[in-house]
């Protein structure tokens, strides 16, 4: 299905060329009959679509530029002389960001194509189509002088259109090498690598060689420009625009017209809204678990110990935030790939990938070729101490149904070994592996009690931060629709209330991109410039979005002691017993009770702290200790099970009346909206 979708969009691309099917691509004289010579002419354009691009990103891909020319007078063959040249510069309103490649000094991969290389059109295409694509190997100067200069002459490969391949660009030893029919030279050079600096690309020596036939077009077509996003204002109903600007300089007359256009728009990547924590079943957004300090979690258990936190869920906030890798096949010039990797210059002829090795890695980085597809990563912060956290390795329904999409039956998503590891090969041969970073094999889970047929992967928790991470790699995805991808979250751990582990309190998870600045792989300077050895896509993280994960809370015990008094002789006696030391398997606790006092004369400090009870022991004291001259009803909360109450009521010296009552238990709902149960 995937290969079905590229091949529509391929297709859709290349109607883009259905307007040059009347004229020829890159003509020659011999192609037609000549005409009146008119004005050389350039009129700038969107290639087919302007993409929409993630406001979170650093290194996003914007559309393509095309320079449609035509008129002019044709160039004589074999003279000599070089064709003329211009030097085309594209200014954007932010960083660009494409790759750097290693042959000159801050050459990019960004490209200028001439005549749509390597693109086959049929019909009248013309002879620029059917040329294999050829790289320009001095991207400093071009097809200037020093560079790999340009002639007109006759080519060896031969336009099928036509069936000519005369008073075209040539490549030749020097300059009085003669190209003809009995001795045909080279093709010339068509894939020019631009130079980057700040928010400009200068693409050096572009031969400027006039169609000269009637109704013949010259194409330029600028692709892989990569530019910070993030630098742009986005959001709310207009989104933000990126622009761009041509300039061009030229020895030879060179009109053009609509030099400046939109090459993306700019919105947030991730629903704001929709990329979230969801409950267990996936039915609604979760407020975050709650997590009894006392109560056990095992990721092995059915019942309601469990450990399923919930539902890690990312969406899409448009259509195409969610792409792919990419392949080294996409080298149609034009074609919509939607995918993180642009235009990768691969020719089916004998043209070398441009590529750049980057030093002490021995990893070699194509022009256009994205080092993954999109991820997607939950940090995970103030973890306590004495709790695991485990993510599934692929997406899923729900905490207990592996099965989220028949489209896709090895998932949209796979969990990867981190922020920033280079996939090793295309994406079916993508390391499938269940190992969060930092955690070894034998520590892995692969099997538990509720997914049976999805891994398990341990998030592995930085002790010193209580930091943890977990990142995920699309591998299949619709762009036609908005996508969203979702994630268990479990978390295991062995109740000890007497030792207060778990530590009570809340920790949460960060939803984003990957890799940002926060994974310490580069800095958000660094990562929003053109770099030759950071890995891409970055992205940025001013538009995280974190969400509570769990609240590790104090197992309690709220009592009632419904009526206290100290006033006109009588006084109460009140009794706490902490029975977490049992014949039934209890964790022992001990822990605090908080005497909160309502009614006549309340003490000025409410509640009033006990000292800690331990388990086993009672704690016992009178009303006119510690609230003297109070009638009313007392609530006490105890920071432990199984708490029970006793309360005795006497004049002095229990002469005349005394009377006792067990304090009643509250159950620990919200008494305004559910019926209030008490017990003893």
């Amino acid at each position: 299905m995937p290969e079905f979708r590229k091949w529509i969009l391929a297709s859709a691309g290349l109607a883009l060329f259905a307007g040059f099917a009347s004229a020829q691509v890159g003509g020659s004289p011999g192609a037609g009959a000549p005409q009146a010579y008119s004005t050389f002419a350039c009129s700038v354009t969107n290639g087919a679509v302007t993409p929409t691009l993630r406001a979170e990103g650093f290194t996003e891909l914007t559309g393509d530029i095309v320079i449609i020319c035509s008129g002019g007078a044709p160039l004589a063959s074999n003279t000599g002389v070089a064709i003329p040249t211009a030097n085309i510069t594209v200014f954007l309103n932010t960083t660009v960001t494409s790759r750097l490649l290693s042959n000159t000094a801050n050459a990019s991969e960004a490209l200028l194509l001439v005549d749509e290389p390597g693109s086959q059109l049929g019909g009248n295409g013309g002879y620029g189509p059917t040329v294999p694509q050829t790289v320009c190997s001095t991207p400093n100067v071009g097809a200037g002088p020093g560079g790999c200069t340009e002639y007109i002459g006759e080519s060896t490969v031969e336009s099928a259109a036509a069936n000519v391949s005369m008073g075209v660009p040539v490549s030749v030893v020097s300059s009085t090498t003669t190209c003809t029919a009995a001795s045909p030279c080279a093709p010339g050079a068509n894939v020019f690598q631009g130079i980057t600096a700040g928010n400009q690309v200068v693409f050096n020596g572009i031969p400027v060689m006039p169609p000269a036939t009637s109704g013949d077009t010259r194409v330029y077509r600028i692709t892989n420009i990569r530019v910070n996003a993030n630098g742009i204002t986005a959001g709310g109903a207009t989104p933000g625009a990126v622009t761009a600007s041509l300039s061009i300089n030229s020895s030879t007359s060179l009109a053009i017209t609509n030099s400046t256009l939109t090459t993306g728009f700019v919105q947030q990547g991730l629903s704001p809204t929709n990329t979230t924590l969801r409950n267990t079943a996936n039915t609604s957004n979760s407020g975050g678990a709650s997590l009894a300090q006392c109560q056990s979690a095992s990721i092995t258990a059915t019942n309601s110990n469990s450990g399923a936190i919930g539902v890690l869920q990312f969406a899409e906030n448009f259509a195409t935030a969610f792409k792919v890798r990419g392949t080294l096949g996409q080298n149609i010039p034009g074609s919509i790939f939607n995918s993180e990797s642009g235009f990768t210059a691969a020719s089916t002829g004998t043209s070398t990938l441009i590529s750049n090795a980057v030093t002490g890695t021995g990893a070699v980085e194509y022009a256009g070729y994205a080092d993954y597809g999109t991820r997607l990563k939950a940090t995970f912060s103030n973890v306590p101490s004495g709790v695991s956290l485990y993510v599934t390795t692929r997406d899923v329904a729900n905490d207990f149904n592996a099965s989220p999409s028949s489209l896709y039956p090895n998932g949209q998503a796979v969990l990867v070994l981190s922020e920033t590891a280079s996939d090793s090969g295309p994406v079916s041969s993508l390391t499938q592996s269940n190992t969060s970073a930092g955690v070894p094999a034998s520590s892995q889970t692969t099997t538990f009690g509720l997914i049976s047929s999805v891994p398990l992967s341990p998030v592995a928790i930085n002790p010193a931060t209580n930091t943890g991470l977990a990142v995920w790699e699309i591998i299949n995805t619709n762009p036609n629709q908005i996508d969203t991808v979702d994630f268990g979250l479990y978390a295991s751990y062995t109740a000890n209330a007497a030792g207060n582990s778990p530590a009570p309190g809340t920790f949460s998870v960060t939803l984003s991109y990957a890799p940002t600045p926060s994974g310490g792989a580069f800095t958000s300077a660094t990562g929003a410039a053109a770099s030759s050895s950071l890995t891409i896509p970055r992205f940025s993280d001013s538009l995280d979005i974190t969400k509570t994960v769990a609240t590790i809370t104090l197992c309690t015990t709220p009592m009632l002691f419904p009526y206290v008094i100290n006033v006109n002789g009588f006084d109460t006696g009140l009794a706490i017993a902490n029975t977490t030391t049992d014949p039934f398997g209890t964790s022992a606790q001990a822990g605090t009770c908080s005497l909160y006092f309502y009614g006549s004369s309340a003490p000025t400090t409410n509640p009033f702290i006990t000292p800690t009870v331990a388990t086993g022991t009672d704690y016992a004291n009178l009303a006119s200790t510690i609230a003297p001259g109070f009638s009313g009803y007392m609530i006490a909360v105890c920071n432990f099970q199984y708490a029970h109450g006793f309360a005795f009521i006497s004049d002095v010296g229990a002469r005349n009346l005394a009377m006792g009552y067990l304090a009643l238990i509250i159950s620990p709902t919200n008494r305004s909206t559910t019926p209030e149960a008490l017990n003893n």
